[in-house]
């Protein structure tokens, strides 16, 4: 409720945001403005943004069409006008010349559009890269062709970010099973594996690093044994039996997931049932309302959450990104992983957070810092170029290999939220979330951003000509 008094107090003006609602539900003005308790005079003027929405009529599309009154404010808007900005910064626009205020009419016209816009842009890009791909091969190199693999983890990406990261029909049948199996006992991994026996007569093992080498999990079904490597902790043991029930027990709801998303490639629906596999293993170990309930009583500590839900720190970190259920809805957090070399491996933005799509991160922002200092939390507060605010914080976590001499993976994690779900963090106890001062001025990554005064700027921005002075040289080697 204070949510939408905060958006009514900026007088919202959400024309076509409601016009694309109407639409979605494939109503008149007459039918939408009755179901509204409106003239449809009156909602002809709200879609031509010459009325704001009330908190009376506020109130009444959250009811009636349950919608997420975050919408209303441009979240989707704000990430679709991301894409476009991104898309059309490529040299080969430069003639087209878009303006911001062009991109955010386009954004507000059709989030979706914007999308097909982004897919599209993908597309030529994996295309350059299977040409340069082919032209090695046939040069002689020995380059491997991996573009369908990562237009395949795109499109999922995009499909799963369209749902705001939440699936219901797995949530409910999740808490389901933790309620029958794992509730009551104090150590999952154990509840899980009589589940599996009981249930499937399938026997779990832990088996040396020299039978498993490289791999940490592998079901043999003619002997109807799941195989764990002993380098699993005791969350991941949990998790990959998690995942094994999945799809013991839940692939039905999982096609039906994938087949309504309109994926067509085997690929693609591979990596969607690996990805829907693990959300339900994550929902299961943390059953939705009890998770939530925790998050909120403990200010969303993470280390006393992994340590309640016998999970880890990302396990925890990712799953606070799908708490997204209508009438019981967490923080809006975004997460990124990145390794030391900034490559992202996983990426969820939330609350209009901005990642690029294609290239890495901003390097001001403390994702990239926290490698300096292994194993402890930082936080910090940033300011995005068109003045949105975000409260974050940053860790780095290690997956062990094997024994001694073996280098660890370590990639670090960041996650937060819009500055005004701050103070409900523990992690920002006593700091002044008011004063912008102390915040840190980041952009998407270099080569969108415009800020001039960046000491740390790796690429000129595409957007603006670059000034080159053979007789002058300040902080950053690229003036504009």
């Amino acid at each position: 409720m204070a949510e939408q008094g905060k958006l009514v107090e900026r007088k919202l003006f959400a024309g076509a945001r409601v016009r694309r609602l109407r639409r979605e539900q494939r109503l008149t003005q007459a039918a939408m403005a009755e179901a509204l308790g409106i003239s449809t005079s009156y909602l002809n003027l709200i879609e031509r943004d010459q009325r704001p929405i009330s908190a009376q009529i506020l109130l009444q599309l959250v009811e009636v069409f349950d919608i997420d009154p975050r919408g209303l404010a441009g979240d989707e808007e704000a990430r679709a006008q991301t894409q476009l900005h991104e898309v059309f910064s490529d040299p080969m626009f430069r003639d087209t010349a878009l303006s911001r205020a062009e991109l955010k009419d386009l954004a507000a016209a059709s989030p979706t559009a914007a999308d097909a816009v982004a897919r599209l842009y993908q597309s030529l890009l994996q295309s350059r890269a299977s040409n340069a791909l082919l032209a090695e091969q046939l040069a002689g190199g020995d380059a491997v062709d991996s573009g369908g693999n990562a237009m395949a983890l795109d499109e999922v990406r995009d499909f799963i970010s369209a749902q705001n990261n939440y699936f219901a029909a797995l949530d409910e049948e999740a808490e389901a099973l933790h309620e029958e199996a794992v509730a009551g006992h104090d150590e999952p991994y154990l509840a899980l594996r009589a589940r599996l026996e009981t249930r499937h007569k399938v026997k779990t093992r832990i088996a040396p690093i020299e039978v498993m080498e490289n791999t940490l999990r592998r079901y043999d079904r003619h002997r109807q044994t799941i195989f764990l490597s002993e380098l699993l902790d005791q969350p991941g043991r949990s998790f990959q039996l998690a995942y094994q029930l999945a799809y013991f027990e839940q692939m039905p709801a999982i096609e039906d997931i994938i087949v309504a998303s309109g994926m067509e490639s085997e690929e693609t629906r591979t990596v969607a049932r690996i990805s829907l596999a693990n959300y339900f293993a994550a929902a299961v170990l943390m059953p939705y309302a009890a998770f939530l309930k925790t998050a909120a009583v403990n200010q969303y500590d993470i280390t006393l959450l992994g340590r309640r839900f016998g999970t880890s720190f990302e396990q925890v970190c990712h799953r606070l990104t799908t708490l997204q259920r209508p009438g019981a809805r967490g923080i809006p957090f975004f997460l990124i992983r990145v390794d030391n070399a900034g490559n992202i491996s996983k990426r969820f933005s939330a609350g209009g957070f901005h990642f690029a799509r294609f290239g890495g991160t901003c390097p001001r922002w403390h994702v990239h810092d926290a490698f300096r200092i292994p194993g402890k939390i930082s936080t910090q507060t940033v300011q995005m170029e068109d003045g949105t605010r975000y409260f974050s914080i940053a860790r780095t976590v290690s997956r062990d290999n094997s024994g001694f001499g073996v280098p660890d993976n370590q990639f670090a994690i960041a996650m937060g939220c819009e500055i005004k779900h701050a103070e409900k963090l523990v992690y920002a106890r006593g700091m002044n979330l008011e004063n912008d001062e102390g915040d840190t001025p980041i952009g998407v990554n270099c080569r969108l951003c415009e800020r001039r005064d960046c000491n740390q700027r790796a690429t000129p921005s595409v957007n603006r000509e670059l000034r080159l002075d053979e007789h002058v040289r300040g902080l950053s080697p690229f003036d504009f």
